[in-house]
């Protein structure tokens, strides 16, 4: 019985409470797709990542900062407001009450030095207050790189066999072929480098596109009430109801200019009751 009253006067053990940790952790902006090197191949990295944050101005401002911090530039940055519903009401005096529910979303591109991506990430994570979503991508690139330097070097040896043919001479019309076919090769060419210089600056250089929203907000704010501003400044109700007699009057003319252009029908119309008045008045014959 001792021992039975001891273990009700012991206190309850107390229930742990779940603690909610505001904001995203760095963690879940973390990737082997981001950090992953090897010596033989070229990847092309790219991310993207929904996220919702307290102020959209000030994010986007402060991921900028650290895009530049980073040693990377900003390709797009696009703030809108979307107006989800709008309400208003008169409160006198020629004004009206109107409430908007809105909700900012701003999309950022950005480019940062492919093996800084991770670090960039982690360190906007303390701008997010929820991730929606994210996608990290490194595509090998290694095929891609090969067939653009083959196409510069056909391209440089299509221009150096036409380089020949133009000084080995011949007749006009085939050197001028030539000279176009070689112009041709140098077009191909340059549009090789550029290629490669693409593709080379897509490897040193990921691309991030970022989207952050806030939560909605309501913005107020007085507007002129068009409608009672113009009711209020009217004509009187005399004037109106002269206005009304008036436009009455002016009505009926018109229906009996109208009616008058008739009168054709009018003629058979008489026509047609005065026989059926005679014909119901002749004696029937017993």
């Amino acid at each position: 019985m001792a021992e039975v009253a001891a273990d009700a006067a012991a206190p309850a053990p107390a229930l742990q409470k779940s603690v909610e940790v505001p904001g995203v952790s760095p963690s879940q902006l973390t990737s082997d797709a981001l950090v992953q090197t090897d010596p033989q191949r070229r990847f092309i990295r790219t991310a993207a990542a929904d996220f919702q944050v307290k102020d959209v101005y000030r994010t986007a401002l402060a991921i900028e900062d650290e895009v530049a911090k980073q040693g990377g530039f900003v390709v797009d940055n696009d703030i809108q407001a979307q107006v989800q519903r709008v309400q208003s009401r008169s409160i006198g005096n020629g004004k009206r009450l109107e409430l908007a529910e809105y909700r900012l979303q701003g999309a950022l591109t950005v480019r940062v030095p492919s093996e800084r991506t991770q670090v960039f990430l982690r360190a906007i994570a303390s701008q997010m207050e929820f991730l929606d979503s994210r996608n990290f991508n490194a595509r090998d690139a290694q095929f891609d790189l090969l067939r653009q330097q083959l196409a510069r070097q056909r391209a440089q040896d299509a221009q150096q066999e036409l380089g020949a043919a133009v000084q080995a001479g011949g007749k006009l019309g085939d050197k001028a072929d030539a000279i176009q076919a070689r112009g041709d090769a140098r077009t191909s060419r340059d549009e090789a480098v550029i290629a490669q210089k693409e593709f080379e600056d897509r490897v040193a250089f990921s691309t991030i596109t970022l989207s952050l929203s806030q939560d909605v907000q309501i913005r107020t704010r007085e507007r002129v009430d068009v409608d009672a501003v113009f009711r209020d400044n009217g004509p009187g109700f005399f004037r109106q109801l002269g206005d009304a007699l008036a436009v009455g009057w002016r009505g009926g003319q018109q229906a009996v200019v109208a009616l008058s252009a008739l009168w054709p029908l009018w003629l058979v119309v008489l026509a047609v009751v005065i026989g059926w008045r005679r014909w119901r008045r002749k004696p029937v014959a017993g």
